[in-house]
C-alpha cells in the first residue's frame, strides 16, 4: 500500500512481473534506511531484509525482466517526443534517467549476485534466520561481535552489500513510478461494497490503484486477472473480529495503470 496527504492507496499487480517489482520496492526503502540507523536492530533489520530480496533476485531472471520494462518505458516515452504540448524538458529528464538505469543494470552483468551469494557471513545468517531466534549471540557470535562495530564499520559493508542489488531494485521503483504516473484515477462506486470490471481487448493494464480517504473504516480486497476483476469493500473493527462485506455503496478512486 502506498500512501499520500489524505488519501490511502492499496495496489494490486495483475502479473508476475509487476508482483515482483512491487515486492522488491517493498523491501528496498526500508533496507535503505534502516542501513542508515545506528542501531543494531536496525542492522538487523536490514540484513534481514537484504537476505529478503537476494532470495527474490535468485527466482529467475529479474535483471531481464528489469531491462525489458525499462526498454518499454523508453520506446513509449520517445513516441511523445513528436507530440505538442509536451513539456521537452521533463521528457528528456526521464528518458535520460531510464537510460541511466538501464545502462547500470546492463554494466553489473548477470553475475552480479555472484558476491553475496559466496558470502560465508552473509550465509551463515542466512541459514540461522530460518529457526526462530536463531540469530541470537550464542548462535552466531561473529554475527553479534559485527553488530557491535561503530555504525562507519557496518555501514562500510552494508555498502558494498546493497550496491549489489540497488541498481535491479532502483529500476523497478522508476518503472513503477511511471506506471502509476500513467493513469489518471476516476470515480468510481462499489454498489453494496462491491465493484466489477472487465477489460477492453486492447488494454495493458499491469497495475490497480484503489484510492480511499484516509481514516475510512473500509479497506479494499482485490482479485483478479488482466481480463477482469473484482474489488469487495471489508469493513474493519477490531484484530478478534473478523472483516466483513459493507452493505453501503462505497464512493472511492481507481486507476488503471
Amino acid at each position: 500500500m502506498q500512501t499520500a496527504p489524505g488519501v490511502s492507496h492499496y495496489e494490486q499487480p495483475l502479473s508476475e512481473r509487476m508482483r515482483t517489482f512491487l515486492r522488491l520496492e517493498f523491501l528496498y526503502h526500508p533496507m535503505i534506511r534502516n542501513s542508515e540507523r545506528d542501531s543494531d536492530w536496525a542492522t538487523r533489520a536490514a540484513i534481514s531484509t537484504l537476505l529478503e530480496i537476494l532470495a527474490i533476485l535468485s527466482r529467475g531472471d529479474v535483471r531481464s525482466e528489469v531491462l525489458s520494462e525499462l526498454d518499454h518505458q523508453i520506446a513509449a516515452l520517445k513516441r511523445f517526443q513528436s507530440h505538442s504540448g509536451v513539456d521537452g524538458g521533463r521528457l528528456d529528464t526521464l528518458m535520460r534517467n531510464l537510460s541511466v538505469s538501464r545502462d547500470e543494470i546492463s554494466s553489473i552483468g548477470t553475475s552480479y549476485l555472484q558476491r553475496l551469494k559466496e558470502s560465508d557471513f552473509l550465509n551463515a545468517i542466512k541459514h540461522r534466520s530460518a529457526i526462530p531466534g536463531g540469530t541470537c549471540e550464542f548462535d552466531l557470535p561473529e554475527y553479534s561481535h559485527w553488530l557491535r562495530q561503530p555504525i562507519a564499520r557496518r555501514q562500510q559493508d552494508m555498502t558494498e552489500w546493497i550496491q549489489s542489488v540497488s541498481p535491479l531494485c532502483d529500476g523497478a521503483s522508476e518503472v513503477l513510478w511511471l506506471i502509476r504516473e500513467s493513469a489518471r484515477p476516476s470515480k468510481k462506486q462499489a454498489v453494496n461494497g462491491m465493484y466489477q470490471h472487465s477489460m477492453q481487448k486492447d488494454d495493458n493494464c499491469r497495475l490497480l490503484r484503489v484510492s480511499l480517504a484516509k481514516g475510512s473504516s473500509l479497506f479494499p480486497e482485490i482479485s483478479g486477472s488482466q481480463h477482469r476483476f473484482t474489488v469487495r469493500f471489508l469493513e474493519w473493527s477490531t484484530v478478534e473480529r473478523r472483516a466483513i462485506q459493507t452493505g453501503h455503496d462505497v464512493p472511492f478512486q481507481l486507476s488503471i495503470c
